[in-house]
């Protein structure tokens, strides 16, 4: 969530104003409250971080009395309370802060009511002392968590004096914690059973930062010795120095038919720390805008009657607790708990790892080595990858929003068998994955995608599957073409008409074929369709830099992509004459959107990885065991039947299906490949020529027109994006074509490379 503050002035006046509009430049959701009463409820309901109480003059309320209202209140105990003072004149005595701490302010604020000043004091707060109040929340919730848990932890200081242990602790060595707390570690008994120098070896490692493991004895309050498998853990604070030492012990048992073992984990306090402290900071980079409205009152009588905030986290979290429904990565998390329970330490510690690795959301997405550190991959996953980077500035980046319906002159056939000579000359070999986009660009006028569409369409039978005629087919393709921006390089009409021309190749492959319904053919078709309409020349991670109207709309996710459906359906129901659903029952139509917004979302590339991941686990490997275990002519319908009994396969298939469609360009035939390599580069140098113009950070730097290497961002995005993703779609459809002009094209950008050509071709070639 964002920083929320409190504002409490009784009267409206430039002061207030000042904090409010300091409020919206952080992104920090504000509240306004004009009496204490309001000013109580409503931190009562919000909980804010910060507040800002009016202490200028008391005509109206006493400032300290409202401080120790709040104060008096448990969730006070993180809110960091400022008090704004009238300036002093140079010639008055500087009055002392004491009064407004024992009434339980934190700071004190000079009456100054420039935005910039009331700006600069709350982020100096929110990296301050609200950190702070975070750390300690953070601290409270690791505690709690360890003294509720199983696993027997004892953390002592750098002189080795008892500071915590937890209840499986004193179960272990039958001492009260308050028995413990504050002794030196050599005022306990000891066991005799160790060997001498054992405690000096011991304390060389740890004080040297290393960690110390092994075999050790212990003796109980009740004077019995016991054998522990010891794990100690320095841990490194301020300046560089040990301030903790944390210890794991466990029962060490030599029986084997023992299994009954008390497993006591090791945490290292302050990693844990870090991460809650990370999640929680983490939320201030996700700034929300929106600003509360300023009625605290309105606020607050709404939800009188609700449950209070304690009680409806205490119900949910009992609910949490006794589901019955369990998502896949937590039965596999629960399945290597249990594993651990019975494994030896070395196997426990490794498995620890990997359910380290699980936790994480990003479990599909590389992370670059020394080798992929080349400033065009990175800059290719930054452009590509990300959503950008939030500016305070203002800046806004609208393009045109305007639902274009008109239609050029060059007249749209009556019927697929009404297309002019050279048109249906052309179009006579669209089957083939070397036909030319291009020369179907030049003799349509830049309008590809109509007749081309109506081409596949008719071949698939699209229009009988939706029940639309022809003309309502024709009209829909003129008014998404008619929605492309001719202006763009690259993500014009012409585009969408090579993904379409994709799409439809590899429908036709047999295994692809065999694994899809109509519906799913039909959906393929229309989501290559629409897939970049309207887009405005620039990437995702450019319109959340500027702010744009369609990143606010989105939440800077998968903005375009958004866009690109919503726009599409929109237009498309909006009238009659080109309404392709409008003859489709509820239940189809329903089941038709979705697989088509999800195939567009697929595009999107910060889930790339995800997505080839996904395939290449759930379609490639079952399907190349099945293969090698059945050596039957009939494995393969096999396989494509199976895959129809698991939608969630054939989603997996479609998306993998645009998304090669999508960028497909690098496994065209060269000339093909060098026209969409200069336009792509094209639209990346206008997007960063904006940039410098605006202000805006520069999302993709080597895209300069004056010093970009085009051979280079193409080898990188071919060894990044395509080369994986290619050879698991062709590992699947098989397309032996297209991974010879990708090996093709490779060889002849490495040979401009090598030849240190900046160009899509050697200069004599030009």
């Amino acid at each position: 969530h964002a920083l929320q503050v409190l504002l409490i002035f009784a009267k409206e006046d430039s002061q207030s104003d000042g904090f409010w509009w300091a409020c919206d430049r952080a992104g920090y959701r504000c509240n306004i409250a004009r009496t204490p009463e309001s000013a109580l409820e409503c931190f009562l309901d919000k909980h804010q971080e910060i507040i800002v109480i009016d202490h200028r003059n008391s005509r109206y309320f006493y400032a300290e009395d409202i401080c120790r209202s709040i104060r008096a209140t448990k969730p006070s105990e993180h809110t960091v309370i400022l008090a704004v003072v009238p300036r002093t004149s140079a010639d008055e005595e500087e009055t002392s802060v004491l009064p407004l701490l024992n009434a339980g302010f934190d700071r004190q604020f000079k009456e100054n009511s420039s935005i910039t000043a009331c700006y600069n004091e709350l982020v100096q707060i929110e990296h301050g002392e609200v950190r702070s109040q975070f750390k300690l929340r953070a601290c409270n919730a690791v505690f709690t968590a360890l003294d509720h848990c199983q696993e027997a932890i004892e953390i002592t200081s750098e002189d080795h004096v008892i500071q915590y242990v937890n209840p499986a602790f004193e179960q272990m060595m039958g001492y009260h914690k308050g028995e413990l707390i504050g002794k030196e570690l050599t005022e306990l008994p000891k066991s005799d059973k160790n060997c001498a120098d054992l405690l000096d070896n011991i304390n060389t490692f740890i004080k040297k930062g290393k960690e110390w493991q092994g075999v050790y004895y212990a003796r109980r309050k009740t004077g019995d010795s016991i054998q522990q498998h010891v794990k100690i853990t320095p841990v490194i604070g301020q300046g560089g120095k040990i301030r903790h030492f944390v210890s794991l012990k466990r029962l060490h048992c030599t029986n084997e038919n023992n299994k009954q073992v008390l497993y006591v984990f090791h945490v290292v306090i302050f990693t844990a720390l870090s991460k809650l402290i990370f999640f929680e900071s983490h939320s201030f980079k996700c700034k929300n805008r929106r600003k509360d409205s300023i009625d605290v009152k309105s606020i607050t009588s709404q939800s009188s009657d609700a449950p209070s905030l304690p009680t409806r986290r205490y119900s949910s979290m009992a609910r949490i607790h006794s589901m019955t429904i369990e998502a896949p990565i937590t039965k596999v998390i629960n399945i290597i708990n249990a594993a651990q329970e019975n494994s030896p330490i070395t196997v426990a510690e490794a498995l620890d790892r990997v359910l380290e690795i699980l936790r994480t959301t990003e479990l599909y997405s590389p992370q670059l080595g020394t080798k992929d550190e080349d400033p065009h991959t990175s800059d290719l996953v930054g452009g590509l990858m990300t959503d950008g980077l939030r500016r305070l500035s203002g800046n806004e980046y609208v393009f045109s929003k305007n639902v274009n319906l008109s239609h050029s002159h060059l007249s749209v056939p009556n019927t697929i068998n009404d297309v002019p000579p050279c048109i249906a000359q052309l179009l006579d070999n669209e089957e083939s994955w070397d036909f030319n986009i291009f020369e179907l660009e030049a003799v349509t006028n830049k309008r590809p995608l109509v007749y081309l569409g109506l081409k596949i369409f008719a071949r698939f039978g699209v229009s009988e599957f939706l029940n639309c005629s022809e003309a309502t087919l024709r009209a829909w393709l003129q008014m998404i073409e008619a929605n492309y921006h001719s202006s763009n390089s690259y993500h014009n009409s012409t585009h969408a008409a090579d993904v379409l021309h994709a799409t439809a190749f590899f429908l036709r492959k047999e295994r692809v074929k065999g694994s899809l319904d109509h519906l799913d053919e039909v959906a393929a078709l229309i989501a290559a369709t629409i897939h970049d309409v309207d887009h405005p020349g620039r990437t995702n991670s450019f319109l959340c830099n500027a702010g744009s109207e369609l990143a606010v709309l989105y939440n800077d996710t998968a903005v375009l992509e958004s866009h690109h459906t919503a726009l599409a359906f929109q237009l498309t129901i909006k009238d009659s004459k080109c309404n392709i659903f409008k003859n489709i029952d509820r239940n189809r139509y329903r089941t038709l959107r979705q697989a088509i917004i999800d195939m567009v979302l697929a595009t999107e590339m910060t889930k790339h990885f995800e997505h080839v991941n996904k395939f290449v686990n759930s379609i490639n490997k079952p399907m190349a065991s099945e293969e090698i275990s059945s050596h039957s002519e009939g494995s393969d319908c096999e396989c494509t039947a199976n895959i129809k009994n698991f939608p969630d396969n054939q989603t997996l298939i479609k998306r993998m299906m645009i998304k090669c469609a999508d960028v497909a360009n690098p496994c065209r035939p060269l000339e093909l490949c060098i026209e969409w390599a200069g336009r792509i580069s094209e639209e990346y140098f206008a997007q960063t020529d904006e940039e410098k113009r605006q202000g805006l950070p520069v999302v993709m730097p080597v895209f300069d027109r004056n010093t970009c290497s085009i051979p280079k961002s193409q080898i990188s995005f071919i060894d990044y994006f395509i080369t994986d993703m290619f050879d698991a779609w062709d590992a699947f459809a098989h397309l032996p074509v297209l991974m010879q002009h990708l090996a093709n094209n490779y060889k002849h950008w490495k040979t401009l490379d090598e030849l240190k050509c900046k160009s899509v071709r050697l200069p004599s070639e030009n």
